[in-house]
C-alpha cells in the first residue's frame, strides 16, 4: 500500500479534520465503496469503472455526465462527506474553478460581437490607470489566449499558508497591480503561459465597457438565458450555497501530522473572473452543449474559441494548447476541446468533440485538487470517455 493510500485508510478510521477538532471515528467508513448512484440510457462500463471504489486516496466523490450522439451516461460515486459516509449527491453543486474562464471568454466575445470590446485593441487603452505602459502591447485577445506575458500576482507560498489566508477578500485591481509591477515574462504574442491574471483583467474590462458588474453580466448574458439555475458567482461568500459534497485536501494538520482536512468553506475571490463559479454537472452540460452549438457565442467570433495561437508554451516549448477560453487535446485520435478547473477539494471539467458528438462534464472531489499532475480519477474518466492521448 502506498503512503497516500495508507494515509487515507488511517483518516477513514480515525476521523477527518474539519476545523479545530477531529471528526468521530464511528461514522467515518462509508457503508459501500461501489458507485452510489448509476443511471444510464446507454451502458458505459469503462466510465463506471473509472469512478468505482470511491472514496480512495485520490478522491472522495465523483459526478459524471456523458452526452452527445455517441451515447448518454450519468453516474456518481463516493460519499457526500467522510463523517457520515452517506452516498454522494449526484445533483450537488461544486466549485468549477477555471471552467469559469469559458464563461468569461464567452461574455467578452459577445461584447466583441456588439462592437463594445475590440480583441485587437490594447488592454491599456481600456484601463489606462491600471495597466502600465510596459504592458501596452497586450491586446484583449492576448489576455484571453494567455499570450500576454503578464506574470502572476503574489499569493501565499505554501498550501498551509493559503489555508490560513482562505477568508481573505482579494481586490482584482490589487491583483493586477501586483502582477504588472513585475517585469514581463516574455514579449506579448510570442509565448503562452496559462495563468489567471489575463482573465482577472478581462473581468475588469467587462465591467469598464458595460458599466456593470462582471457577475451581473455573466448572469444576464449566460446563466439566465440558458436556465442555469444552479450556477452562480459567490462573490465574497466562502461557502457553497445549497446541496454540495464536501471537499477534502491532504495537508499538514494542526498537530503536525499529514491528513485530510475539510476545505469546503474557502473564499474564491483570488479566482474571481478566472475561477470562482459554482455549478452542477447538469448545468455545465447544458452550457457546453449550447456553447458548441453556437448558442452562446454566435457567428465568426465562436471560432476564436477553437483557434490556437501561433506561440509556444512558456515552460515546455511545445505548441500552444490554449485558445480563447478553451484548451485542446488529442485523445483517442481526435481533437477534444474543453476546460478543466481546480479549487481546493474540487476538480471539474467540461469537454466535447468539435461537432458535439461526445460531451463530458465531471466533478471530482480530489484530495489534491491543485497538484502538479492531473488527478488520477479525473484522468481515468477522460480516458474512458475519449481514449488515450
Amino acid at each position: 500500500m502506498s503512503r497516500t493510500a495508507s494515509l487515507l485508510a488511517a483518516v477513514l478510521l480515525a476521523g477527518v479534520v474539519a476545523g479545530p477538532s477531529a471528526l468521530p471515528a464511528a461514522a467515518a467508513t462509508p457503508p459501500d465503496r461501489a458507485p452510489a448512484h448509476l443511471a444510464a440510457r446507454h451502458q458505459n462500463p469503462a466510465v463506471a469503472a473509472a469512478i468505482a471504489g470511491l472514496p480512495s486516496a485520490d478522491a472522495t466523490a465523483a459526478l459524471v455526465r456523458v452526452g452527445g450522439d455517441e451515447g448518454v451516461w450519468r453516474g456518481s460515486s463516493g460519499v457526500h462527506d467522510l463523517r457520515t459516509g452517506r452516498p454522494a449527491d449526484p445533483g450537488a453543486r461544486f466549485r468549477a474553478g477555471s471552467v469559469t474562464k469559458v464563461f468569461t471568454a464567452a461574455v467578452a466575445l459577445q461584447l466583441a460581437a456588439e462592437g463594445r470590446l475590440d480583441l485587437d485593441r490594447s488592454a491599456r487603452s481600456y484601463l489606462p490607470e491600471l495597466i502600465p505602459a510596459s504592458y501596452g502591447d497586450v491586446t484583449v485577445r492576448r489576455l484571453l489566449n494567455h499570450t500576454h506575458g503578464i506574470p502572476a500576482p503574489d499569493f501565499p507560498g505554501t498550501l498551509e499558508e493559503a489555508y490560513a489566508d482562505r477568508f481573505r477578500v482579494h481586490d482584482p485591481r490589487d491583483m493586477v497591480r501586483s502582477a504588472t509591477s513585475k517585469e514581463p515574462e516574455f514579449a506579448p504574442g510570442e509565448r503562452q503561459h496559462y495563468l489567471n491574471i489575463g482573465y482577472t483583467i478581462t473581468g475588469l474590462l467587462i465591467e469598464r465597457v458595460t458599466g456593470d458588474t462582471y457577475e451581473h453580466q455573466v448572469t444576464r448574458r449566460i446563466l439566465h438565458p440558458l436556465g442555469l439555475r444552479d450556477t452562480y458567482l459567490p462573490g465574497k461568500n466562502p461557502r457553497i450555497a445549497g446541496p454540495h459534497n464536501h471537499g477534502y485536501q491532504t495537508m499538514r494538520l494542526d498537530d503536525g501530522t499529514t491528513g485530510l482536512r475539510d476545505v469546503s468553506v474557502w473564499g474564491s475571490t483570488d479566482g474571481w473572473a478566472a475561477g470562482d463559479i459554482i455549478s452542477t454537472t447538469a448545468d455545465l452540460e447544458r452550457f457546453t452543449d449550447a456553447l458548441f452549438r453556437g448558442r452562446v457565442v454566435r457567428g465568426p467570433l465562436l471560432e476564436e474559441m477553437f483557434t490556437l495561437p501561433e506561440a509556444t508554451d512558456f515552460k515546455t516549448g511545445k505548441p500552444a494548447a490554449y485558445s480563447v477560453g478553451l484548451s485542446m487535446k488529442v485523445l483517442g485520435g481526435r481533437e477534444v476541446w474543453g476546460k478543466t478547473g481546480g479549487r481546493w477539494g474540487y476538480n471539474a471539467a467540461i469537454a466535447s468533440t468539435r461537432d458535439g458528438s461526445r460531451t463530458l462534464v465531471y466533478s471530482v472531489n480530489s484530495t489534491d485538487a491543485k497538484g502538479q499532475d492531473m488527478n488520477k480519477v479525473a484522468e481515468n474518466i477522460m480516458v474512458a470517455v475519449y481514449g488515450r492521448p
